[in-house]
């Protein structure tokens, strides 16, 4: 999920100036029609795509599961997109606002879901942990980060009352890959993977009318989440997700953009650009916290000087942790543990 933290103006083309209304559509392609679905976050909403093919409709990421989103879902079938059954779910990657309501959608419309096999992975690893298994990883997780009792107390019972709910899990997925080609409507989506936001994420791009379905790898305005998991505390996650800038600026400069949050644009090049910069921006205040041994509480009131929800501070200190991992494989900041097991980076 992005952390809502807005980023400095640059030359985008917005097509739209508005999101659709709740219970419509709009075409912003050839036979891609763009809808707007609620989320229960401070990033508000979520863009979902709805592809028509010859003898259905193809739905790209499925919403939060929560009873609106099945009600929209469900209205939307009876109204705008009449005529057709839903027959396939393509999730973009794991994260909730993207995959929550897969089981849901398979279920109710006996539809198939296809993903990466990483993105299936991370949703069950998530999914199918015990309460006192996610209690035990989380407390380790804000251990490591130097996170106060209280702050810890917060965020173990959000996760407990979120993981009391009844969801209805995916029970299957057709298996998709980096470069594989998805016929819908007559024409070719291409997979593009990205990393570092997500393990494994599945952007579509269709060459023939350059549009990038884009998930939250590429969004305007505001920068995805680059967390390090707390079932990865060594990992580089801003690394792969800078690699992988990279490689979708390969991508033509007059692409239409559709992401996940916010509005479709053009200015592809431009966004990735200023994206890198952004976080090329927060590694030197990473640096500059790291003048004195700190830990990575500390280090998130520097990257994120502003208020924090308790939501969003689980997000904030992920992203923190992920640029200091990226400095202390770098070997530009030293990693060492105190006799409580709290990580202190420090400027070498």
């Amino acid at each position: 999920m992005p952390t809502p933290t807005e980023q400095k103006e640059i030359p985008l083309e917005f097509p739209w100036s508005e999101a659709p209304g709740p219970g419509t559509g709009i075409e912003v392609a050839p036979g891609v029609n763009w809808v707007r679905m609620p989320l229960p976050f401070a990033l508000d909403h979520i863009n979902l795509w709805v592809l028509e093919d010859s003898d259905g409709w193809v739905l790209v990421d499925s919403g939060f599961d929560s009873s609106v989103t099945q009600e929209a879902w469900a209205q939307l079938f009876d109204s705008v997109f009449v005529g057709k059954n839903p027959k396939r779910l393509i999730c973009t990657h794991h994260h909730p606002d993207h995959m929550g309501l897969a089981g849901w959608l398979m279920k109710t419309y006996d539809i198939t879901l296809s993903t990466t096999q990483r993105e299936w992975d991370a949703y069950h690893l998530w999914s199918r942990l015990k309460p006192d298994a996610v209690t035990e990883m989380m407390g380790r997780f804000y251990k490591r980060g130097g996170v106060s009792g209280d702050r810890q107390e917060i965020d173990l019972q959000r996760r407990k009352d979120m993981s009391s709910r009844e969801r209805i899990s995916p029970d299957g997925f057709d298996y998709i890959q980096d470069a594989d080609e998805i016929g819908v409507g007559g024409q070719t989506w291409a997979v593009n993977i990205g990393t570092g936001h997500a393990p494994e994420l599945a952007a579509l791009f269709r060459a023939n009318d350059k549009v990038l379905i884009s998930g939250d790898q590429v969004l305007p305005k505001i920068s995805p989440n680059v967390s390090v998991m707390p079932f990865a505390l060594d990992e580089n996650p801003l690394k792969d997700f800078l690699e992988s800038l990279d490689r979708f600026r390969q991508l033509p400069s007059d692409t239409l953009v559709l992401p996940s949050h916010k509005l479709p644009f053009y200015g592809l090049h431009d966004r990735i650009d200023s994206l890198k910069a952004h976080h090329m921006d927060r590694l030197d205040d990473a640096l500059t916290a790291c003048r004195e041994s700190v830990t990575a509480a500390q280090a998130t009131t520097v990257l994120f000087p502003r208020a924090l929800t308790d939501h969003q501070y689980f997000f904030a200190l992920g992203e923190t942790l992920a640029h200091l991992n990226y400095l202390w494989h770098a070997k530009n900041v030293s990693r060492e543990e105190d006799a409580d097991g709290t990580f202190l980076f420090e400027r070498v």
